[in-house]
């Protein structure tokens, strides 16, 4: 965080917190909260909003364990990127999303990248904090870890290992096109 500003540290330590919580506590948690009889969920289910045993739920808990790779992974190179170039352009008559766009987005692109791929990577296997707010409602909130456990536990080797074998070519697209990207950015940005 380029800025100080107070609540600065709170906000750095629930950046962290997911880095900190066990996965099935985080799964606890997040379903308590977005539950129908939960903290945020009472609010949110009247106004149609059902985040708990739904896909949305599951997107809620894979962002909040992926946000911190990706902040921890922007995050330097906010900092390490000068005031000087963004006073710069906005003295040349830069407006500010154009700042943004051609001068702050291209300098982290690859450390966000770096952020996404590690969160993809950690979310494309998680288990413990997605099972409990997923609610596993067949053909709606089931999530593939589950799916295998599933099929392992009735002795079904070949279906868990043909759902395994899915989550690992698609992780492995996924990195492999985040690194051409990356490495089309640096590219880019060296000449």
């Amino acid at each position: 965080m380029r800025y100080r500003f107070p609540g600065r540290r709170l906000l750095n330590a629930l950046v962290d917190l997911p880095f900190a919580l066990p996965t099935a506590v985080a799964g606890i948690a997040l379903t308590a909260i977005y539950a129908p009889n939960g903290w945020l969920g009472r609010f949110l289910e009247p106004l149609g909003f059902k985040i708990a045993y739904t896909p949305i739920g599951i997107t809620v808990a894979l962002i909040f364990i992926g946000l911190p790779f990706i902040v921890r992974s922007v995050e330097p190179v906010l900092e390490d990127l000068s005031a000087e170039v963004e006073e710069a352009a906005l003295s040349l008559g830069a407006r500010p999303w154009q700042i943004f766009g051609r001068v702050i987005l291209p300098a982290i692109l690859p450390a966000l990248l770096t952020g996404f791929a590690l969160a993809f990577a950690r979310g494309v296997g998680e288990y413990g904090s997605v099972i409990f707010i997923a609610g596993n409602m067949p053909f709606t909130s089931e999530i593939a870890p589950l799916l295998i456990i599933t099929q392992l536990e009735q002795y079904d080797y070949a279906a868990a290992t043909a759902i395994a074998t899915v989550m690992l070519v698609t992780s492995f697209a996924v990195l492999l096109f985040i690194n051409l990207l990356q490495a089309w950015s640096r590219r880019r940005m060296n000449g």
